[in-house]
């Protein structure tokens, strides 16, 4: 795990598994070996490309409040459901740090510095080219199932439990901002 996959996401060490971890910070590399974003980009670049010119909220400060709602939801859902309804923590910390790894491809950057959707965007949208990341790093299909179903495109297919709950933590945290666009 490099440096700066680790400065990005500390949340990684909240994964027990090291394997996964490993393949998880793997998928991020990969992600920023691919696209013309740096780490520098993702802190200042807002996090939809819906987003009006006031919308100050960064791709990371998005995505770390994700990881951090879905992994506070898991803990006290094991707590009060316990057996009946067990959730994978380290399943669900992975899928939430991957749920948008995909956008890394689907951004670019315009000529003003201005984040766009960019060619390969237009014709595969995050939770497609997340998964394809993720497999390439040998990230296992539970973890992969999140990365598919965390957006709208998870409406056609039966998520699992972690699925569901990155799904409402992303949408949570996006909703009230797509609102105020409006």
């Amino acid at each position: 795990m490099t440096d700066r996959v680790k400065n990005l996401w500390p949340e990684l060490m909240w994964i027990n598994d090291a394997d996964l971890r490993e393949k998880t910070a793997a998928t991020w590399e990969l992600a920023l070996k691919k696209s013309i974003l740096s780490p520098d980009d993702l802190s200042s670049i807002p996090f939809t490309l819906l987003a009006g010119p006031d919308l100050k909220v960064s791709f990371m400060a998005h995505k770390r409040c994700v990881v951090h709602v879905a992994h506070d939801a898991g803990k006290k859902m094991n707590e009060f459901f316990g057996d009946d309804l067990p959730i994978n923590m380290d399943v669900l910390i992975a899928g939430a740090i991957l749920a948008d790894v995909g956008k890394l491809l689907e951004y670019e950057l315009d000529p003003n510095g201005k984040s766009v959707q960019g060619k390969y965007g237009k014709y595969l949208r995050h939770p497609f080219s997340g998964v394809s990341l993720a497999e390439q790093c040998g990230v296992p299909a539970d973890v992969c199932h999140i990365i598919a179903t965390h957006a709208g495109e998870g409406n056609m297919v039966k998520r699992s439990v972690e699925a569901y709950i990155v799904h409402h933590a992303d949408f949570m945290t996006f909703e009230p901002f797509r609102e105020r666009l409006k």
